[in-house]
């Protein structure tokens, strides 16, 4: 599949103007052959964006708190590329002690006690590297 970040983005600024938003607004999608393909939206930040924390200048975590006290964002740009993201669903959080072996990756265990099928328990995030496994 092709890069489809700027047709998603051309996609969500449509959204947004339609909608006459101000503020924060995370669109997620999903890349397919046919291109990239609407999931949700919420007006906060965002799972989605949790690549953020090691992989761009400023999350947008931080750029959220700057932007309600009134201080300069930070950043968006990406530390290095690429940045790769994988959730922890599952019986998957037992691969945290596998992926704290690889030295590019970040481990963020969400501290959910309940194991299930489907359930997002942590996420792994590996910046300017691409997953050993």
């Amino acid at each position: 599949m092709l890069d489809q970040q700027d047709e998603a983005h051309a996609m969500m600024a449509r959204i947004a103007d339609a909608l006459d938003y101000v503020g924060v607004l995370t669109g997620e999608f999903f890349a397919t052959d046919a291109g990239p393909v609407f999931n949700e939206m919420a007006p906060r930040v965002h799972n989605s964006g949790h690549w953020t924390i090691e992989g761009a200048v400023t999350s947008q975590f931080e750029n959220h708190i700057r932007a309600i006290a009134g201080l300069p964002l930070g950043s968006t740009a990406t530390r290095a590329l690429p940045v790769v993201m994988r959730n922890l669903i599952g019986a998957g959080i037992a691969r945290i002690p596998a992926l704290l072996a690889d030295e590019n990756c970040h481990v963020h265990h969400y501290s959910k006690t309940e194991v299930r099928e489907g359930r997002k328990l942590g996420h792994a995030t590996w910046v300017g590297a691409e997953p050993a496994a």
